[in-house]
């Protein structure tokens, strides 16, 4: 019997050979990929853990999900790389994704997805709740940054407002916030089109959480972050996703989402 989720997911029984299964089919599927500019040869290797954990515990919903961020994250990166890359404002390494990036984009939701076999059926919905809303705000946060820095025309510091340019620690404009709306939105939407979220209430509230988390996030860039050089982009990507998850598990309780 499987372990029911939320609305039409099924997760999949633990057994051994389910996890072999996981391993064998993420081995396969990585080297397939691994030709294609998304990520340096160490991120495919972990990414390839990654997707060996999420089928593992979520099954290929699940890990559909995460594949559907990865390759909306690298697409919006790529747009404009030309100008941004003339700017200095391009991600490095071509905009291929190493270890650092994938585990800080992806360790809160694994996290979640690693607990929802471990915990009774009852915690599955604000579980997978909290998934989907730690890879939307991930999106929603690339989303912003990479529209922003091509197309923002006035750009300012979410915490004085004072004009900045592009590309600054918590930096952000219209345009760029825009596009943080849109990729928590598409997130949330792909989450609810795989079964992960069982509800339009939820939808709505993982698209708001997103971009809140994207506006928390901005704020740490131009406060903390400016001042301890240890908080790598990465930690800051960590701290955002945990606290998207953390604030759409704590509204829905409060909202009494199902």
């Amino acid at each position: 019997m499987q372990h029911n989720g939320s609305g039409a997911l099924q997760l999949p029984l633990q057994t051994p050979l389910h996890w072999l299964l996981a391993l064998l089919i993420n081995a396969v599927l990585i080297a397939a990929a691994s030709r294609l500019p998304l990520l340096t040869r160490s991120g495919w290797v972990h990414a390839a853990a990654l997707g060996t954990m999420l089928w593992g515990t979520l099954g290929l919903q699940g890990w559909l999900a995460v594949v559907a961020y990865l390759l909306l994250g690298s697409v919006v990166t790529k747009l404009g790389f030309a100008t941004k890359q003339a700017r200095g404002l391009a991600e490095a390494r071509g905009g291929r994704r190493g270890p650092e990036n994938v585990w800080g984009s992806a360790a809160s939701g694994t996290l979640l997805a690693v607990l929802l076999p471990l915990l009774p059926d009852s915690w599955s919905p604000v579980l997978l709740l909290g998934f989907a809303a730690s890879f939307a705000a991930k999106l929603a946060d690339t989303f912003g940054s990479e529209i922003g820095k091509r197309w923002g025309r006035s750009t300012v510091l979410i915490t004085s407002l004072r004009p900045v340019p592009a590309g600054t620690e918590g930096a952000v404009s219209l345009e760029g916030t825009a596009a943080s709306l849109l990729g928590g939105g598409l997130m949330a939407l792909i989450c609810a089109l795989l079964g992960l979220l069982a509800t339009p209430a939820a939808v709505v509230l993982v698209t708001l959480v997103a971009l809140v988390a994207t506006l928390i996030e901005s704020a740490i860039g131009a406060t903390l972050q400016r001042r301890h050089g240890w908080l790598s982009n990465e930690l800051v990507n960590g701290l955002q996703t945990a606290i998207a998850a953390g604030l759409a598990m704590a509204a829905a309780g409060l909202l009494a989402l199902p």
